[in-house]
């Protein structure tokens, strides 16, 4: 009620305090809802009534107002066309003279409710409405299932379209808040409206309220069986919808190979697919709608005709007023023209619930990698290594490690050697659980890392990959990323170290952002290569991880540049326990071991000069080095990633 007051007393002030009233007023009820408040990590419900229900817990109080408010403004809707017939009939009981002496109070009374409360009972409605609801059920939705795919395993981006899940992501928030928006707004309304009007004609005579009773049951019965079908066809067309925007994604994310390969027509023929998949299936539902509009218009004229009629031959009778006629007459009508936006919103509730059963086949999918329930923070104090009879095949039987056991002592530096597809990169992602191990342990300190948790795991892991993707953000939030809460002075020297310094002064984007300030472009395509390689190397430098990983990390720079950070990284290994991998021999003949694998398995353990003296699998590849680099016969004997 004391909303009610303050919107009724807004109406009324000066412009200037109005506008400061109205600001608190939309703070206020907008404020009700925290969107982005701490929610269940639980994996979200696959079914579309369960997962609204989750998204519907903060708002359940205020949706018993939303519901109330909007019970009374439908009441006060259909009470003012009734009220209308009523004047009707006291014009023609009353003379001119007398009318405003015998009605003029009641005149009054209804007229300082329809200027003060009923503006008041609707401001209110939609300040629930729209600042409570619609301002923060959409962000919410979209917040907490981008939070969920956060916690999904690098796994699951590698079999998903990174356009289709974006695209899912926002529809899903905008089809939950615009449907229960709609549910209030529409359908609510309607059934009040649709309720007030059948006791007020019920209330003028029985029979005048069985035409709108059989109305509403051939009405319902034809909404539910067009809706049904759009159902259907709302889910093949959000599919659909969301499958373009996936490949037109993904060409613009690889637009370099595309225009290296000459091969645009392949490549507007693969989305060009899609867009007619889209087309056809958007007709399919047009087709439903025109059904729809052919079917509503048959029904409203059984209304009009079957409603206006017998009120004219109650009349006849004297059974009804001309007032009372007017007042049918004019709900009638109404209910014509409500019936085809009620159409439409019903129809927009069985489309967005088509959206919504859409995206939750990628939103509702349980994280494959997750902390035990049990779970602590890594502590690590040593940072040894030790791998346990690991076993990993990708589910497939083959591939991956196989019983690999591997002891790595505090602050050792091990190179990692192998043909392609000997299972290198899978040691590594074990280590980081970017997928959990199928049979074994993998130990830091004696601490099972699938007993800590990810976030303390990945923290210790100082990592410098060969695909030196950057965040589309400046060089400052990009090294920054390795540790947010280092001073500026901090990061320009992990910078300099990684011989990244001078570069990132001459930097300039499109915006006029200068030096540390640039940004780098998506996936930091504006970087060359080595740019690249040097920002990420700097992260590293910045996070300083008592764990450190070397996947081909000076893979992309020239020669004068490698040889500087070569320097750099051996500064950076001081103290840190380190795995290290390359095809370059010569870049990791000087670490303390070398581990050899060989389909899935350590096949040689050793210092460089004690490998080449066995004479075996290490020394066979240093032989067939040419500049550096390990032979084609050898990066290409298998063609599973190592």
């Amino acid at each position: 009620m004391g909303a009610v007051l303050n919107a009724a007393s807004a109406l009324i002030a000066p412009p200037e305090i109005f506008a400061r009233k109205a600001t608190v007023m939309y703070k206020l009820f907008e404020s009700l809802i925290n969107p982005f408040a701490r929610s269940s990590t639980e994996t979200p419900p696959g079914t579309l009534w369960a997962y609204l229900k989750t998204q519907y817990a903060p708002f359940r109080k205020w949706m018993v107002l939303m519901a109330f408010s909007g019970f009374v403004v439908a009441l006060m809707e259909t009470g003012l066309i009734f009220y209308s017939g009523r004047v009707i009939d006291l014009l023609s009981a009353s003379t001119p003279e007398s009318f405003m002496a015998q009605h003029g109070l009641e005149l009054l009374v209804v007229a300082v409710l329809i200027v003060a409360l009923r503006p008041a009972v609707i401001t209110l409605n939609h300040l629930l409405l729209e600042q409570t609801l619609a301002s923060n059920m959409q962000e919410q939705v979209r917040w907490r299932a981008h939070k969920h795919m956060l916690g999904q395993s690098s796994g699951y981006f590698q079999n998903e379209f990174a356009g289709r899940l974006t695209n899912r992501v926002m529809q899903l928030g905008e089809a939950v808040e615009d449907s229960t928006y709609m549910a209030f707004e529409g359908v609510w309304y309607a059934f009040t409206y649709v309720l007030g009007a059948a006791v007020i004609l019920a209330g003028v005579n029985p029979i005048l309220a069985i035409p709108l009773v059989i109305w509403v049951i051939l009405y319902s019965i034809y909404v539910a069986y067009i809706a049904r079908r759009v159902g259907v066809a709302s889910e093949k067309w959000s599919d659909a919808r969301s499958m373009v925007t996936a490949r037109v994604v993904d060409a613009y994310s690889n637009i370099e190979t595309i225009k290296l390969f000459a091969d645009e027509g392949t490549e507007e023929g693969y989305v060009l697919s899609a867009m007619k998949r889209l087309r056809l299936r958007f007709q399919r539902f047009l087709r439903l709608m025109t059904e729809l509009n052919f079917g509503l218009n048959i029904i409203n004229g059984i209304l009009i005709t079957g409603m206006i009629g017998p009120a004219i031959w109650l009349w006849t009778k004297d059974l009804v007023s001309v007032g009372e006629i007017a007042a049918a007459s004019a709900l009638t009508l109404r209910l014509n023209g409500m019936s085809g936006w009620i159409m439409w919103v019903i129809i927009r509730l069985f489309e967005h619930a088509g959206v919504i059963r859409e995206a939750l086949r990628s939103v509702a999918v349980a994280h494959d990698v997750v902390d035990a329930p049990d779970a602590k923070r890594l502590q690590v104090s040593a940072a040894a290594i030790e791998y346990r009879d690991v076993t990993h095949h990708y589910g497939k039987g083959y591939g991956g490690l196989d019983g690999v056991n591997l002891s790595i002592a505090p602050g050792q530096k091990v190179g990692l050697v192998g043909r392609s597809g000997a299972g290198k990169s899978s040691l590594v992602n074990l280590l980081l659980r970017f997928r959990d191990a199928e049979a074994g342990q993998i130990l830091i300190d004696d601490q099972d890392v699938s007993r800590v948790t990810q976030t303390s795991l990945r923290q210790s892991i100082g990592m410098v990959s060969q695909d030196s993707s950057l965040l589309h953000r400046s060089i400052r939030a990009n090294i920054l990323y390795g540790r947010a809460e280092a001073d500026d002075a901090a990061m320009r020297a992990a910078a300099k170290r990684a011989e990244a310094h001078e570069f990132i002064l001459d930097l300039e984007d499109s915006a006029g952002r200068r030096g540390y300030a640039a940004h780098v472009g998506e996936r930091g395509v504006k970087l060359s290569g080595g740019q690249r390689q040097r920002v990420s190397i700097a992260r590293v430098i910045l996070k300083d991880a008592p764990i450190l990983v070397l996947d081909e990390a000076t893979s992309a720079l020239d020669s004068e540049v490698e040889a500087a950070i070569q320097d750099t990284l051996f500064g950076l290994m001081e103290g840190k326990t380190v795995i290290a991998i390359a095809h370059r021999l010569s870049t990791i003949a000087q670490m303390d071991r070398i581990v050899v694998m060989d389909q899935g398995r350590v096949v040689e353990d050793g210092t460089h000069d004690q490998l080449l003296k066995r004479n075996g699998v290490y020394a066979s590849l240093w032989a067939r080095q040419s500049g550096g680099f390990l032979g084609k016969d050898e990066t290409e004997a298998d063609g599973v990633p190592g």
